[in-house]
């Protein structure tokens, strides 16, 4: 028996270089559109890169010093910031309120949950076409709709204090489904033993939904609220085709910036150095994120 044990220990041992061609595709993919592109980004953003002539000077660490002296940076910053303090809580509040209210067998649930999830497949052109021709003045479905009910017209695109929060909710109703189905996803999986138990003990719903569903569904909420934070950070599209980062610089995201800086201006250097500080951003809002989740469960598992 010993025999036989050491050899095939050998074997294994032996094996054991074979084994790693089976994840050698992965590195190479993971190095060559992660890695390297990290890692050349912080390399440009050490330079004075010229996109056009392709010509570099290395510069130290002026980019990173005119970006702090740059007020308009400092505002893209900001913009950024509240677009997603605007939008993660609702995706996170209003997507669990939707799973909840849709998870349950029949025919209009299942074509409510496919209208939800159907809206985040359109592309962001007709997104933003559909909500620029809803939200025009005086001649739009908004405006008609409000002068119809008596209310002053709104000038949601157009104004310093709305134009942020109302590009947030058409992102939102744009992108819900997502999350909704995660939030389906994971109350699916939930036994129904224990449902069953909470109603031999005539739990009510509300006992039942704090006690059981939502303790249930914690982990899916970090995982929710990181996700759309690491998305929202990278807003643009939307933003672009709808008010071009104004009124006033307002609603201008730090991809936006980054991309004019890139592209218009052909200061890659300078844009690349950008790009690094919006992943530094997204790594601290991510890291906040984890710590409050780590936090409260710690919490909860003492009480």
């Amino acid at each position: 028996m010993s025999v036989m044990a050491s050899k095939s220990s050998v074997g294994l041992r032996a094996s054991r270089p074979a084994h790693a061609l089976f994840v050698l595709p992965f590195l190479t993919v993971y190095v060559l559109l992660l890695l390297w592109p990290l890692a050349k980004g912080w390399f440009i953003s050490f330079h004075d890169h010229d996109l056009l002539s392709n010509d570099s000077f290395f510069v130290g660490f002026q980019n990173y010093r005119e970006l702090i002296e740059d007020d308009v940076f400092h505002q893209v910053v900001w913009n950024t910031i509240r677009f997603v303090l605007f939008s993660v809580p609702v995706f996170v509040g209003l997507s669990l309120m939707l799973a909840l209210a849709l998870n349950r067998p029949g025919k209009l649930a299942a074509f409510l949950r496919a209208v939800f999830f159907c809206a985040s497949v359109f592309s962001v052109t007709l997104i933003t076409l559909v909500w620029q021709l809803a939200l025009m003045p005086e001649r739009g479905l908004v405006a008609q709709a409000s002068a119809a009910a008596g209310i002053p017209q709104l000038p949601w695109l157009t104004s310093d204090l709305l134009a942020l929060p109302t590009l947030a909710l058409v992102t939102v109703w744009w992108i819900i489904g997502l999350p909704m189905m995660l939030f389906l996803s994971a109350l699916q999986q939930i036994p129904s033993d224990v449902y069953e138990a909470a109603a031999l003990d005539n739990a009510s719903r509300w006992r039942t939904l704090t006690h059981v569903t939502l303790p249930a569904l914690k982990r899916t909420v970090a995982l929710v609220a990181v996700i759309e934070v690491i998305r929202q950070f990278q807003v643009f599209p939307q933003i672009m085709l709808m008010t071009n980062g104004g009124p006033n610089n307002t609603t201008r995201p730090i991809v936006q910036f980054i991309y004019e800086q890139a592209f218009m201006q052909l200061s890659l250097g300078y844009a690349t150095a950008a790009s690094q500080v919006l992943l530094a951003v997204m790594l601290v809002g991510v890291s906040v994120q984890m710590w409050l989740e780590r936090r409260e469960a710690a919490q909860g598992a003492r009480r």
